[in-house]
Parts: C-alpha cells; sequence; structure tokens
C-alpha cells in the first residue's frame, strides 16, 4: 500500500478536525522566502453567520491580517500553502498534535505527539482584543499629560497616544524576534537615548513590567536635566521598579551591557553615534529613527543614470536620505545584524519617519560580501566619508 503524502494527510487531519469538533489551532511557521510573505499564520476555529469557518491570522512584521475561511476550503488552502509557502505546520487536537516538516533538502515528513490541550478553545468570533494601554497605563499617561483624570484621551495629544501605540505595537513584534516574549529570569536592560519627556519610555517599560509582567530595566537618557527630573518624579510616584532617567548624550551616557538601545529622532550623524553605542554595547536590537541628514548630502555624487534626475535639488535630497539610511542598514548588515525598514508615525518632526531595526543573529565583522556591499554602494555615489566609517577596521576590514 502506497505510503500517504505528508501535505494530503496533514491536510485531511486537519478538515476532520474542523469538522468533529476536536480542533484546538493550527500554525503555519518557517515561511519559504518571498516579499510581502507572512512571518506565521495562526489559525482557530470561530463561529460566523454563515457557519464555522477558519480564522488565519497572518502575522507581519509590523502588523496582522485575518482573513476567514470556510470549513470546506480549509483542505484545499492547506495542499495550497503546506510544503510551498510554508515548510512548518503544527496541528494542534483534542487527540494527537500533527507536525509537518518539509527541510530544504529531503522528503517531508508528518509526525505526531501526544495532545498538548485537551480543552477545546471558544469558537467565539469577537473575542475581546487585548489592549497594551489598558488601565493600569492610566497612571504615567495622566502623569504626563496623555489623558485626564478620568482616563480619556485629551484632544490636543490624540496623535501622540496613536504614536505610543503605533510604537509599542512595533516593538512587540521585534521583541518576538528576539525571543524576549517567552520570559527571562535574568531580566532586560533597555537604553532609549534622547529620550525627551519620556513619553515611549514609559511605554516600553508598562510593555514588559506590567502588561508582560517581565522584569526589566529601562533607562532613559536625556540632555535635559528639567526633564530628567520631572520623570524621575513620575516615575517614584507611580512606583515605577525598574524605570529610570539619567541626564547625558548618546555618547557621553555610563551605561551597562544592555540588550536594546533605542534612538528616535537622533540629528544627523546623531543617529550613526547611537548605532556605534550600540554594537559596541552588544546590544542584541537596536532601533533608530533619524529626522535629518546633512553629512551625506554634499558629498553624493551624480552616477551616470542617476545624473538628470539628481539635477533636481529635490531629488538630491530625498537620494541623500535614502543613500545615509541606506548605508546605514549596511552597516548594521556588517555587525551581524538583521535590518527592517518600517514606517513609523511621529509627530514631533515630520509626518511620517523611516525607523531602522536591526537583531542581531550573525557574528558580527564576519561576512566579506556584506564588507564588499558598503564599499560597493559608497563607490557608486562617490561617498568618501561616513560616520560608521570606523566599523571598518574590525574584522575583514583589518590591514
Amino acid at each position: 500500500m502506497a505510503k500517504a503524502n505528508p501535505v494530503d494527510e496533514f491536510a485531511q487531519r486537519l478538515s476532520s478536525s474542523l469538522q468533529d469538533g476536536t480542533f484546538v489551532r493550527v500554525v503555519f511557521s518557517r515561511p519559504v522566502a518571498a516579499d510581502g510573505a507572512p512571518e506565521k499564520v495562526l489559525g482557530r476555529l470561530v463561529t460566523l453567520k454563515a457557519g464555522p469557518h477558519l480564522s488565519l491570522t497572518h502575522r507581519h512584521a509590523t502588523h496582522d491580517v485575518t482573513k476567514n475561511l470556510p470549513v470546506s476550503e480549509v483542505a484545499s488552502w492547506a495542499k495550497e500553502h503546506v510544503g510551498v509557502h510554508f515548510r512548518s505546520a503544527l496541528l494542534s487536537t483534542t487527540k494527537r498534535d500533527w507536525q509537518f516538516f518539509a527541510p530544504e533538502s529531503g522528503d517531508a515528513r508528518l509526525t505526531t505527539h501526544k495532545p498538548t490541550s485537551t480543552a477545546v478553545p471558544s469558537r467565539t468570533h469577537d473575542q475581546p482584543r487585548q489592549t497594551i494601554l489598558d488601565d493600569s497605563a492610566r497612571d504615567w499617561l495622566e502623569g504626563l499629560g496623555v489623558v485626564n483624570d478620568r482616563g480619556q484621551v485629551r484632544p490636543a495629544m490624540a496623535d501622540k497616544y496613536a504614536q505610543i501605540n503605533h510604537y509599542l505595537d512595533i516593538f512587540t513584534h521585534l521583541a518576538k524576534d528576539c525571543g524576549w516574549t517567552e520570559g527571562r529570569n535574568d531580566g532586560l536592560t533597555i537604553a532609549d537615548m534622547g529620550c525627551g519627556k519620556g513619553y515611549l519610555t514609559f511605554g516600553l517599560w508598562h510593555l514588559f513590567a506590567r502588561f508582560w509582567k517581565l522584569p526589566v530595566r529601562v533607562l532613559g537618557v536625556e540632555v535635559r536635566p528639567e526633564l530628567v527630573n520631572s520623570t524621575n518624579g513620575l516615575a517614584r510616584r507611580i512606583r515605577a521598579e525598574g524605570l529610570e532617567f539619567m541626564a547625558g548624550t548618546i555618547e557621553s551616557a555610563a551605561l551597562p551591557k544592555i540588550d536594546a538601545l533605542i534612538a528616535l529622532h537622533a540629528c544627523d550623524t546623531a543617529t550613526d553615534d547611537a548605532i556605534r553605542r550600540g554594537i559596541e554595547l552588544g546590544a542584541k536590537l537596536i532601533i533608530v529613527a533619524p529626522c535629518c541628514h546633512k553629512e551625506v548630502r554634499p558629498q553624493l555624487g551624480r552616477p551616470t543614470p542617476l545624473a538628470p534626475v539628481l539635477e533636481h535639488g529635490l531629488m538630491a535630497e530625498r537620494m541623500a536620505e535614502w543613500s545615509t539610511d541606506g548605508l546605514r542598514a549596511l552597516f548594521l548588515e556588517w555587525a551581524g545584524y538583521q535590518t527592517k525598514m518600517i514606517e513609523f508615525v511621529s509627530t514631533e518632526h515630520t509626518p511620517k519617519n523611516l525607523m531602522i531595526a536591526a537583531v542581531r543573529h550573525a557574528e558580527p565583522f564576519s561576512s566579506k560580501a556584506a564588507r564588499d556591499q558598503i564599499d560597493q554602494f559608497k563607490g557608486f555615489f562617490g561617498i568618501k566619508h561616513h560616520s560608521l566609517d570606523s566599523l571598518l577596521t574590525h574584522g575583514l576590514g583589518e590591514s
């Protein structure tokens, strides 16, 4: 008797569990690289007016997309995606768990295990959404003037409230990339450079300490002593253990070994100072959101294909911004980080800003290809000097 195809069997097991009431959940992961592909897809059974559906949440780096699939179409959908778009899939039922895995080379396989859960979850579609800025955030939001004494967002602070929400949503995904949401007994240390009035710093502390209930130390660094005094005062009043503010700059602040360094809206080469310090301090995660770009603009050449376009001052300005941040991403890759470019909403400088998020995933300064990309990029645009050039003396760059 011919052995069952692992994909077909997985699809059949999934379809059967949805129909016989034993389904718990399904997860599709290890995506095959493709532009716009989700990092994973999570599935749960929901009851809609049109009948039972498999609700599939496509989880991307900065957002989620949910699609509801009729149960009758699930098997064919699974056959199209399992092993093709996703190398791994886990089906949990109240009787057995089924794990599909397709290696890059070799045959796909389907294995079975004891059930991780024997309880059937709720099939209600409209489950209450867990909000990060819940009532437990009210004390610091009120202290910073974002909400009034009734917990209502002040009209003049609506954009700031939206910015905090957007930032925490982005950070949630990045923290998952770093493996920080699964809990760490020793805690994390995070430095927020140039934190200003501390809106996002308090938000970050709240995310870890109150929402996830994980041990964390968050250091807000700000050059203006009056802001340091006011934010420290609020932190003490709400008993925010693990949150503290200090006076200093990106370069001068005395920092311990950190897990993450954040510098939002650091002007011109101060962004590069933040990147360099994050690398030197061994940060697993570096997040920067530059607000101006002055260093590269005077150096920008006129490569032949682009020369006519760059005669326009506005286009040259945008190309300088693009090339500056592009180089920063390349330098981070050279330092062993995997980078993402994310659109970040800002209410203090420009309506929308670029955020560069980098997660360390490899040995720093070990990839010749990454080093060569920097040299080629600079050569193409005629860039003779960049503030991160000192990183080129590391690793393969040593002479």
